[in-house]
């Protein structure tokens, strides 16, 4: 068993870290939130007064933080970087969702310090983080890969190795426009099929045996009371903030940019989520969108 420090402890950070002590690891945890940490000791970690105390003595560090300047500054540029503390023989793991090129500036500066770092974004929601069953998008050597593989497991079902340093963090933007789009076009059909009469489930179990199907039909219903235990049912409170929906578009067009790649698409799902967020709703599940619709009409 390995002693883990956990950085981030958030919808999908928290049950991730349960699921590392479950397995039996050390887990060291620290938040900035004090519900956070409470939650975390009652599910079998160890609170850490900071992120420096919480990496002290680790074999890894797993952070699940906002955004690229977080983990910038947390590993290289902060008062007290953890790549200052921890040992060669550490690896850190990145579960953040940020651009590429910071994933590879920071990996590059934890190889100036001996200390190993790959991208290991996830997808699968909160409730595949707290089942066990996220998919982990890994960018990174192939020793570093193998080293990760097995604490990855720990809390997930699907491991995948994209390629080196960053490659994690562009297919895992890849998959999230994806995601927006359906998500949009999934809004826009039911919402439609409401206005003219038709019954939200009713409909919703036509296009899932039809050839609109898709993983927010099957998952994540957008209407509340077609399906328990989604956002849409508890007023879309918890799940994949709007905010980080929006901002992971961003990153898609940031990439789409620097590759000449068209994404005629991606672009207007990111300014339907922007609109929706405009309106005050960034800190709903993504699945609101379908209010955008609503309120227009």
């Amino acid at each position: 068993m390995a002693t883990i420090a956990f950085i981030g402890l958030g919808n999908m950070g928290g049950p991730m870290a349960a699921n590392l002590a479950k397995a039996g690891h050390t887990v060291k945890a620290f938040d900035l939130s004090p519900k956070a940490l409470e939650t975390a000791a009652e599910q079998g970690c160890q609170v850490a007064d900071s992120a420096q105390d919480a990496a002290t003595g680790a074999d890894f560090v797993i952070s699940m933080l906002p955004a690229g300047k977080h983990v910038q500054g947390l590993y290289v540029s902060g008062e007290q970087p953890l790549f200052d503390l921890l040992s060669s023989d550490a690896l850190v793991i990145d579960c953040s969702t940020i651009d590429a090129e910071t994933a590879r500036s920071v990996a590059a500066a934890g190889a100036e310090k001996g200390v190993g770092f790959i991208d290991a974004p996830v997808s699968g929601g909160v409730g595949g983080a707290q089942a066990g069953t996220l998919t982990f998008i890994v960018g990174g050597t192939d020793a570093q890969f193998q080293k990760a593989q097995p604490i990855l497991e720990c809390m997930g079902k699907n491991i995948f190795h994209a390629g080196d340093h960053g490659a994690g963090q562009i297919a895992k933007v890849c998959n999230n426009m994806l995601l927006g789009i359906l998500m949009a076009g999934t809004c826009e059909a039911l919402n439609m099929g409401v206005k003219n009469g038709l019954d939200p489930k009713v409909l919703s179990d036509i296009m899932k045996q039809s050839s609109g199907n898709n993983w927010a039909l099957q998952v994540y219903n957008p209407v509340p009371g077609v399906m328990d235990g989604v956002p849409a049912s508890r007023d879309y409170q918890g799940g994949f903030q709007v905010d980080l929906m929006f901002k992971d578009l961003g990153l898609a067009m940031e990439v789409s940019q620097q590759s000449a790649s068209a994404t005629p698409m991606g672009s207007a799902a990111r300014s339907l989520f922007n609109l929706h967020k405009s309106a005050g709703n960034g800190g709903l599940d993504f699945s609101s969108l379908i209010k955008l619709y609503q309120d227009a009409e």
